[in-house]
């Protein structure tokens, strides 16, 4: 079974055509990265108008690589919550029209499913049930995964993000967009033992995060050198602080593994390329003798092959839309 996928949450104009949920036959992204770097971050209004240029162009060329028509194609998969509003209704109302047009059946797909579907494309012996640790620019959960369609969120960040705290903290350190990517590379020569970072916890929630007030440190901490006319060491603060980030996600992550009985680890989501956080979850999986699953560093970013591996699992489990199918700015993986 053939699934034809679309993804535009945020920056990346993405198509696929994924077989039986785990074969990828084609993969296209249209990147708006260099656009948006002038700005430090990503403008939702260009992000727009930029999807609405590529998005047909994506679909055909994924439709081209994969030897395929839309004969050929069992559903059109699409992605329809959370992100940028006025991206996901390009993806949303494309999808609805070739669905319209062609009569193929429209899939919804959830962003956050999709990353960790990103897995069952690296690894095809990866079934559920697992603990998932999906950690990206807009969030940070720890969800039980009980089945393809089935989620159950145990933990989740109260501000901020992991890697939107990267971000921020990136961009104050004067490192150009996109700031965790950066901020992962430029680390790689510093000390994380440099800076004294705190270590964030919410009261009653052990399996949460707060990682506010860890960027406010790294912010105090750059603005307290510049009054004192000091220079930070941008490898070394940068180092120090993706170590803080890292350990919150890694204990967190160990104890709900430990209580709810997990020895199968997933890790997914845009964070989840961050070479420290792979390094330190490999770890923390050796120690335990738990198996650790993680996606290709090609799969972690948002991509079209993630929504299509998704959207075989959502299609054979029944769940199809109608024409009117919205788009979501916000929505519980749940």
């Amino acid at each position: 079974m053939k699934i034809l996928s679309l993804e535009s949450s945020c920056d990346e104009t993405a198509a696929a055509v994924v077989e039986d949920g785990r074969k990828v036959l084609s993969s296209v992204v249209a990147s708006q990265v260099q656009e948006h770097i002038i700005y430090g971050g990503v403008v939702p209004e260009i992000a727009s108008r930029r999807h609405v240029e590529a998005v047909s162009g994506v679909i055909n060329k994924a439709l081209s690589d994969a030897g395929c028509t839309l004969d050929d194609i069992s559903a059109i998969a699409v992605t329809y919550a959370p992100g940028l509003i006025g991206a996901l209704l390009v993806g949303v109302n494309y999808a609805k029209g070739l669905s319209l047009a062609s009569g193929i059946p429209l899939v919804p797909v959830h962003h956050l499913r999709s990353h960790i579907a990103a897995n069952y494309i690296t690894h095809q012996e990866l079934e559920p049930e697992f603990l998932c640790l999906v950690v990206s620019g807009g969030h940070s959960h720890i969800v039980e995964v009980k089945d393809y369609t089935k989620f159950k969120i145990v933990g989740y960040t109260h501000d901020d993000a992991a890697g939107e705290a990267m971000d921020k903290a990136a961009r104050a350190m004067g490192l150009p967009y996109p700031g965790g990517l950066n901020l992962d590379r430029v680390a790689k020569d510093g000390d994380p033992t440099a800076y004294k970072m705190p270590h964030p916890r919410v009261d009653g929630a052990p399996y949460d995060f707060s990682f506010s007030g860890l960027k406010t440190a790294a912010l105090n901490t750059i603005n307290i050198a510049k009054q004192k006319g000091e220079e930070i060491n941008v490898p070394d603060l940068g180092a120090s602080y993706i170590k803080a980030v890292v350990r919150c996600l890694t204990e967190n992550t160990e104890k709900a593994a430990k209580d709810l009985g997990y020895k199968k680890i997933v890790l997914a989501g845009g964070v989840s390329a961050n070479s420290v956080l792979r390094r330190d979850m490999e770890a923390l999986c050796k120690k335990n003798g738990w198996e650790l699953f993680a996606p290709e560093l090609k799969y972690c970013g948002d991509n079209g092959a993630m929504v299509g591996a998704q959207g075989y699992y959502e299609f054979i489990n029944g769940n199809t839309a109608d024409m009117s199918l919205n788009a979501y700015a916000t929505m519980s993986i749940e």
